[in-house]
């Protein structure tokens, strides 16, 4: 089981390292999946259990200069692996004006992703920072747990308004309330409510559009059929929320919601080279 990556362009590099800052922001452990053509970030606990689940998916080649794997196996090229994203980050926090950077999966005492930081330096030899990122080899056995996620046979799929903006009111409101009810309907319309003993406050966004999943795919959702103002809705944990729009260092190209009526919110951003599918699951 062999892996090394290397990155020499900047912004690919910075982009990079985006991406993992936001995961960060979102689970203290994930599972990094590497094949020959993509890494996948992973977060399955199970909806269930009131877990959050997380699908994000970057191709290798819009990211690495250079990228080698060899999996368990011929006939399963593939690794997994258990990691702490925020270890990730702080390793290529240094390397914002490095020269290039290189992955390498080692194993010394145990197993660790090995990032070495080549920085710029006033004489002719480099000055090269290494970090280790202990993480753990999840056996084959256990791979099945992380298939991706089904999309949710929806009531309502909406896109979301400007990131920001829906940030900045879900902040505010954090400060009244645990929990949030996020509803939408077919005609563009979706609301941010939270209510308490002492409080109501609703924000009403108008216009959002709604996308054309139905006609597209053949999707049979529930959402064929339906009326179109009325609301699907579901509350859901308002830090989980708060979480997502706070990791959002570059404003996606789409972002859109799938809402399962009082079961589930399904966010997809999609960015150029990176998709990410973020459930929350709602509450009772």
């Amino acid at each position: 089981m062999r892996f090394r990556a290397k990155i020499v362009d900047l912004a690919c590099l910075n982009n990079f390292s985006r991406v993992i800052n936001t995961i960060s922001k979102l689970t203290k452990t994930c599972t990094l999946r590497l094949t020959v053509c993509k890494l996948y970030f992973i977060l399955s606990d199970k909806v269930a259990n009131g877990g959050a689940s997380m699908w994000c998916e970057l191709c290798q080649g819009n990211f690495f200069d250079e990228f080698q794997m060899e999996g368990v196996a011929a006939e399963h090229n593939e690794i997994y692996l258990e990691l702490v994203p925020e270890n990730l980050s702080r390793a290529l926090k240094t390397a914002h004006s490095a020269k290039a950077v290189k992955i390498k999966l080692t194993n010394k005492h145990c197993p660790c992703l090995r990032v070495a930081v080549e920085l710029p330096s006033l004489s002719s030899s480099s000055r090269i920072v290494t970090h280790d990122i202990p993480v753990g080899v999840i056996p084959r056995r256990i791979w099945n747990d992380f298939r991706e996620p089904t999309m949710p046979d929806f009531d309502v799929s909406i896109y979301l308004p400007v990131l920001k903006i829906m940030k900045s009111v879900v902040e505010r409101m954090k400060n009244l309330s645990n929990f949030i009810v996020i509803e939408a309907n077919l005609s563009g319309e979706m609301n941010l409510k939270i209510e308490t003993d002492l409080v109501s406050v609703t924000t009403h966004f108008k216009d959002l559009g709604n996308p054309p999943w139905a006609s597209e795919e053949g999707c049979q959702s529930s959402a064929q059929g339906r009326n179109l103002e009325s609301m699907a809705e579901a509350c859901i944990d308002i830090k989980k929320l708060q979480q997502l729009l706070a990791g959002q260092q570059v404003n996606p190209t789409k972002a859109l919601c799938n809402i399962v009526s009082k079961r589930i919110v399904h966010f997809i951003l999609l960015h150029e080279d990176v998709s990410l599918q973020y459930f929350i699951p709602a509450l009772a």
